[in-house]
């Protein structure tokens, strides 16, 4: 996933950890030039290093799990797909003129397994993220999803979507082309498929961008990826016209896998490697693939009127209401 020696990004809560890794370092190099031994003073630091990661990682707030989920060296559809896939033909197009590159999807195996995957896409630069509009996709986009769910669904074969992006595109010439239509459709005719989805949130699920491959019979998450129905600067910006706020946006409005999971939105929390997906993209890939068969498996033993009615009731079940002073309803488990 990673290719070359680049500069790491430092996040800022973790220069800390920066600190003592470049100590760690810079005494490691003294010693070799003077030919001192100090390997017992390095598995010190060394530890102390492995648990203030573990202490940062641990205890983050949710605008630092935002962070966390937008930082551009986490992995993406593109290298999840090919990182977890036997076979995989990227398809093009909506068959009405165009093809957005901000959401990608196609067939493939998946330990031998036909599946039809898609996602939304980030880029890894400047011109990339251009490219691929910084993974907001156009109603283009989802009509180009709606043609491989189809296609799916003609075929037996399973739905994987994977959700990253700050929410769709909101430029004048998308609502031109009908954004708000092609998402609704989208929902509507994914409660309708007969073969299994599972949806998963490896980074970013904005607003209504997310939702357009998000219902599905199990929604993923990963542990520093965020779902949410605004991002917290353009809810702060609404709320109290400070984007400053965002802190306490993000804190009031739930983003985090461990509070969707609380509150009984979220299926299934999938654990990061210490320092985030990013920093050991593989472990993060193989977790997600032995996650997605396993549910895989329970899925395809349903058949398909069960599995429609199962989807239907599991997306009744989101939100409630509560009076003044009433305790809120737990999370519903099966």
């Amino acid at each position: 996933m990673a290719a070359g020696k680049r500069k790491p990004l430092v996040l800022d809560f973790e220069k800390p950890l920066v600190d003592l890794e470049d100590r760690i370092n810079r005494i490691r190099q003294m010693a070799d030039e003077n030919g001192v031994d100090v390997t017992e003073q390095i598995q010190q630091l060394e530890a102390r290093a492995t648990q203030l990661r573990q202490e940062v990682y641990t205890s983050l707030s949710a605008v630092q799990r935002l962070q966390v989920a937008r930082h551009p060296r986490r992995p993406s559809t593109l290298d999840y797909i090919q990182t977890m896939t036997d076979d995989w033909l990227e398809l093009h197009g909506d068959r009405r003129g165009g093809d957005d590159m901000a959401l990608v999807g196609g067939v493939a195996r998946l330990d031998g397994q036909p599946v039809v995957l898609m996602g939304h896409q980030k880029g890894r630069d400047t011109k990339d993220n251009v490219a691929r509009n910084f993974g907001m996709a156009s109603p283009g986009g989802y009509r180009k999803a709606l043609r491989l769910m189809e296609h799916a669904n003609r075929f037996g074969m399973p739905i994987i979507t994977f959700i990253d992006t700050p929410g769709a595109w909101a430029g004048v010439e998308a609502e031109r082309l009908g954004q708000g239509e092609a998402i609704a459709y989208n929902l509507q005719q994914m409660f309708k498929f007969d073969v299994p989805i599972i949806c998963t949130v490896i980074g970013e699920g904005g607003s209504g961008g997310a939702l357009g491959i998000g219902v599905g019979d199990c929604l993923m998450m990963f542990e520093h990826s965020v779902y949410t129905v605004a991002s917290p600067e353009a809810c702060a910006s609404i709320l109290w016209r400070d984007a400053g706020q965002s802190g306490q946006a993000a804190e009031a409005l739930k983003i985090t896998a461990r509070d969707l999971k609380q509150l009984g939105i979220l299926d299934e929390l999938l654990p990061e490697p210490v320092g985030g997906a990013h920093s050991r993209p593989l472990e993060a890939a193989n977790t997600l693939k032995a996650t997605i068969l396993k549910n895989l498996q329970e899925l395809q033993a349903l058949p398909p009127d069960q599995l429609r009615e199962r989807r239907y009731q599991k997306f009744r079940r989101i939100g409630y209401f509560t009076e003044s002073g009433e305790a809120p309803r737990p999370a519903i488990t099966e």
